[in-house]
């Protein structure tokens, strides 16, 4: 029998699925036509990786205690009422001795339905008064802040309009393996002729395909934005029309572009100048032109700057207004979400404090924070793999006297320092409503197979905690049906008026502006406090004195850049557990640091940094430029020799904008690695 799905990856595409099942079992998984942007395709990952995933080895089962000594992964199994009574037991003894912000919730973006995301379990955590997590810093709200200083909150260019368009530019996105069906929209553009250009320090597969690849230096989007600007300005490509009438700010971004111009910009950058010339030109020429930007290219100290000069591009050029032009993004805000409702935070007592993400594996081994964390509650999420500064996130996991309840679906390598683990069903158990952050159809999918062994959707695990601490508000009543309602305005036109628990399952409903697709200067308006696009931004002026993007370049002692991607086997690492995915991901070079090094392809190698190291095999490449290495993010400890992955060599500063993650600020050297030969970090 086939039923219908979303696939909730964290991923911008949000694809629809068709779910085969025999019995309580799913047996296959391909894409549906529910919503057309996945229009029947989906990646090898979500096709060959979920019935491992929901039914494999690895898969939670029933509540757990830990019995051996912690990061062991060894544990005897319980009772779901002796685990929820640990779990009072231990959580209420910290606040009794530290308070209720000795408690810290630690979750990412797991799932990315609305109701497993975030709903019951804020509400728990506010109304418990435990501190609250900044989660947005990790990936993604780089993009995010820089988007809305610029434009505000309103949605971009949808992503079915990019097929519209007579350039595309592909700005640090690896679309092939994270933006799949962009693919289908930049391969529709080109049957018309379209032309495509992609900037990525790697030449990844949509580059290959490309008219036009520039292998930026990692960190420097910035300066070739706005050497792009400045080339645009002798062009007379310029459209000052609609700078007068529309923007903020032009007058002294430009001032700060002029002393970036294409010959100063194609050394820091790495890139040739006929080819920014190029870009430049064929960006004035072309109408519609669209960018598509990615997530790599904010993982730096500059990457708040980078994007907000990438953003202006198309109001410098007047490229709005048009179908298929301007800059795909801001899809979140397309959907008609009610967050406060959802997640409930007058619930919370006043002035609780916010941790930002980044900066738990340091305050969790910090004395002088007060109150310290001795609570931690981790779910949708791994963080030993995915934190910057492995090695000091394993110490931090470590601690004894750390209590961590762990809520997940298997059992991760950040599980094996649980005290008690709850098993959590995936999203083929429950019912859930799916906004996107990279197309703008909402949709919503009922169970396809009833619950794995004890397992709970994270909506009732966290009633039952609810109800366990004493917890009676009518916010911990509500059932899912009634948190979907919560979650989106029913009232709202986007709805076609329907309730979001009637949102049929074999469809997805497309989020329109006066019964059409949002384009930006048409039908939707920049929603800044000045009600234009702003290059100078009067937020980001008063919150973090930068109202204009600037360039800082990164000084260190290790020759080489590492970039971390996400690969066609792990988005994330959420199938970094599976049995298709223990091979060790291996290091790319370009044959000239490899001949620099004496290297051979093949070889293992170690790479390292003053945070610690990580043993590899060795594929020399000229797909990644000199000066840059790469090895794909998500994998499990397991894959590695000395059980550290590329995340043990990350640092944990932090980027211009936002706070956000410097994943890409990795400057690592490499050598020959002979088995047995270690430093462990």
């Amino acid at each position: 029998m086939q039923k219908p799905s979303v696939c909730p990856l964290d991923c911008p595409d949000t694809c629809s699925l068709a779910v085969t099942v025999a019995g309580d079992r799913v047996v296959a998984v391909k894409g549906s036509n529910a919503n057309p942007i996945t229009h029947g395709a989906v990646c090898a990952k979500v096709a060959g990786y979920y019935p491992e995933f929901v039914h494999g080895s690895n898969r939670l089962r029933h509540p757990l205690r830990r019995v051996g000594a912690k990061g062991e992964g060894r544990f005897e199994r319980i009772s779901w009422d002796e685990a929820l009574r640990t779990i009072h037991d231990r959580v209420s003894t910290v606040v009794g001795s530290h308070g209720p912000q000795a408690v810290l919730p630690l979750n990412y973006a797991g799932p990315h339905g609305m109701l497993a995301g975030d709903s019951m379990s804020l509400r728990f955590f506010h109304k418990l008064g435990a501190s609250r997590l900044d989660r947005r810093p990790l990936c993604g709200g780089i993009r995010s802040a820089a988007y809305d200083a610029t434009f505000g909150a309103t949605p971009g260019t949808p992503l079915q309009q990019v097929r519209l368009a007579k350039l595309v530019v592909v700005w640090g996105n690896n679309a092939t393996s994270c933006n799949l069906h962009l693919m289908r929209q930049i391969n529709a553009a080109k049957r018309t002729g379209a032309r495509l250009a992609v900037i990525d320090p790697r030449r990844v597969r949509v580059a290959e395909q490309a008219h036009l690849h520039l292998p930026i230096r990692p960190g420097t989007d910035v300066v070739l934005a706005w050497a792009i600007a400045v080339e645009l300005e002798r062009l007379g490509g310029l459209d000052h029309a609609f700078l007068e009438r529309h923007v903020l700010g032009f007058e002294a971004y430009m001032e700060a572009a002029h002393a970036y111009p294409p010959e100063r910009a194609a050394q820091i950058c790495g890139v040739a100048l006929a080819d920014i010339r190029t870009l430049a030109r064929w960006y004035q020429q072309a109408s519609p032109a669209v960018i598509a930007w990615g997530n790599g290219l904010e993982r730096n100290q500059n990457g708040g700057s980078g994007l907000r000069a990438i953003a202006a591009l198309p109001a410098l050029a007047g490229k709005f207004g048009v179908a298929g032009g301007g800059l795909v993004g801001g899809a979140g805000h397309a959907f008609p979400k009610s967050v406060d409702s959802l997640t409930r935070p007058d619930l919370a007592p006043p002035q609780t404090r916010t941790i930002n993400i980044i900066d738990v594996g340091r305050w969790l081994l910090d004395p002088a924070l007060d109150p310290p964390i001795q609570a931690l509650f981790i779910y949708n999420h791994n963080p030993l793999i995915v934190h910057p500064d492995q090695n000091r996130m394993q110490r931090a996991l470590a601690r004894e006297d750390l209590f961590i309840a762990g809520i997940e679906i298997a059992m991760t390598d950040s599980m094996a320092y649980a005290d008690v683990i709850l098993p959590a069903c995936t999203h083929f158990e429950y019912a859930d409503v799916y906004p996107a952050y990279g197309q703008q159809y909402l949709q919503r999918a009922e169970p396809v197979i009833p619950p794995v062994g004890e397992s709970l959707p994270n909506t009732e695990i966290f009633r039952r905690l609810a109800a366990k601490f004493g917890f009676t508000d009518d916010a911990f009543k509500a059932t899912d049906s009634e948190l979907m309602c919560a979650a989106l305005k029913s009232d709202d036109p986007r709805m076609h008026g329907m309730a979001a628990n009637r949102i049929p399952t074999d469809q997805a409903i497309r989020m329109e502006y006066d019964g059409a697709e949002p384009v930006l200067f048409r039908n939707v308006w920049p929603r800044t406090p000045s009600g234009k696009i702003e290059l100078r931004s009067s937020t980001l002026g008063a919150d973090h004195d930068a109202a204009l993007p600037s360039y800082r370049p990164l000084a260190s002692a290790y020759p080489l850049t590492l970039i971390t991607p996400a690969s066609d086997k792990r988005i994330t690492s959420t199938f970094g557990g599976l049995a298709a995915n223990d091979a060790t991901p291996t290091l790319e070079m370009n044959p000239e640091d490899a001949a620099a090094r004496g290297l051979a392809d093949g070889i293992w190698v170690r790479v390292w940094n003053d945070l610690g190291e990580v043993f590899l095999p060795l594929r020399i490449t000229d797909t990644v430029r000199a000066g840059v290495v790469c090895s794909e993010k998500g994998a499990w400890l397991r894959t590695s020799p000395n059980r550290r992955t590329v995340s043990a060599l990350t640092p944990s500063h932090k980027a211009d904008l936002a706070d956000g993650a410097c994943f890409n600020d990795a400057r690592v050297d490499v050598a020959p690695w002979v088995r047995g030969a270690s430093r462990n970090g």
